[in-house]
């Protein structure tokens, strides 16, 4: 991994080039007083050293703060932020507006995100950073440390390293939604997540699957991307497998609105044949039909938590992680009893998904039509 030196100061400037910082000062602000050849050597130093104004020291007095970065990685010509990302800066600039602050925004690609928060960092742009969808093997982490910029990273503590962490108890929130599925009478159930490396992912999936297992529950968890496209291509394979679930539940709403057309295309009722929860609350779970039920959280107190973190962290407070109040479980039309004649994964020979031109048929030796 390419290895990243703290911010250069004009002191180090001015060890490197033999001179005062005074000296320095007045040769990289192009003021008289220090001759062509001293002012040549201070800016090979410089240039060496990888020094860069700070605007931020420029424009400010004392330790006053004056930007966040936040950068989130989008690949190009994907839609923007999620509705939950969105709820989450609008808590975050609420608190910079509180302090007169600004947030600077980027959509990058993941691969130029750490260069992206290092620029910052070099050229005096922000004061501190917040990092979102951590990996369990985040190259940001020790890239960030390594430069010293403060950080908070919005996920579990054990994802950030050195880092000061906000994060909700997912594992509680995983319970809860399974119980939930269970209590209905849900006896084999799905998980959709994102992608694989993403840590969240991991830590949901993982307290799905043993919430189910205490219950009794045949569970397991699928992986998909990003994009709308994905989504559909997974919630197909997933409904139209041999042992396709009863209940799912999805880490994107985005992910689970797809999944309501997806069950329509497959001939299944949503709530009769499928049950459908999403693990955030978003105003899209509200507008579909029928309405999605929903893990909800207060996301805009969460983004106000993540940007006071930081600016304890900028203070010089210590390494103090915070959770928030666990997700509630808010049920609307898209959950409902388990369908007592869908016991296809005792009966493997037999489709899942019935097409909707099929007529009605006598139940058969496994409980379903035909």
């Amino acid at each position: 991994m390419r290895q990243y030196q703290a911010r250069a100061t004009i002191k180090d400037v001015a060890a490197r080039a033999g001179v005062s910082p005074s000296a320095v000062s007045m040769a990289l602000h192009d003021r008289p007083g220090v001759s062509s050849a001293t002012r040549e050597r201070i800016l090979t130093a410089a240039r060496e050293l990888g020094w860069r104004p700070n605007q931020a020291a420029q424009s400010l007095s004392g330790r006053r703060v004056h930007t966040v970065g936040l950068a989130i990685a989008k690949p190009a010509r994907t839609p923007g932020p999620e509705p939950f990302c969105l709820e989450f800066l609008s808590g975050v600039d609420n608190v910079l507006i509180e302090r007169s602050c600004s947030l600077l925004l980027r959509l990058v690609d993941a691969d130029e995100e750490v260069e992206v928060h290092r620029k910052w960092w070099q050229e005096g742009r922000v004061n501190g950073s917040i990092l979102l969808d951590v990996r369990t093997q985040d190259a940001r982490i020790p890239a960030l440390a390594a430069i010293d910029l403060p950080t908070v990273v919005v996920g579990h503590p054990s994802l950030a390293g050195p880092f000061t962490s906000v994060h909700t108890d997912d594992e509680a929130a995983a319970v809860e939604a399974v119980r939930h599925l269970a209590a209905l009478g849900h006896r084999v159930v799905a998980h959709v997540g994102g992608s694989p490396e993403l840590g969240r992912t991991v830590l949901r999936a993982r307290a799905f699957e043993d919430a189910a297992r205490r219950l009794g529950l045949t569970a397991r968890s699928v992986h998909t991307g990003s994009s709308p496209d994905e989504g559909t291509r997974t919630c197909r394979d997933l409904m139209l497998s041999r042992d396709s679930p009863t209940a799912v539940l999805f880490d994107s709403d985005i992910t689970a609105a797809a999944a309501l057309g997806v069950a329509a295309e497959s001939g299944l009722r949503v709530p009769q044949d499928l049950s459908l929860l999403a693990w955030d609350d978003s105003p899209l779970c509200r507008l579909t039909r029928p309405t999605l039920s929903a893990m909800r959280h207060d996301v805009f107190a969460f983004g106000a938590l993540a940007a006071r973190t930081l600016f304890d962290v900028m203070g010089g407070a210590g390494h103090t992680s915070h959770s928030v109040r666990p997700p509630t479980l808010v049920p609307r039309g898209s959950t409902g009893p388990a369908p007592r004649d869908r016991h296809h994964h005792a009966c493997p020979e037999r489709p899942v998904a019935r097409r909707r031109a099929d007529p009605p048929r006598e139940p058969g030796p496994c409980g379903t039509g035909g």
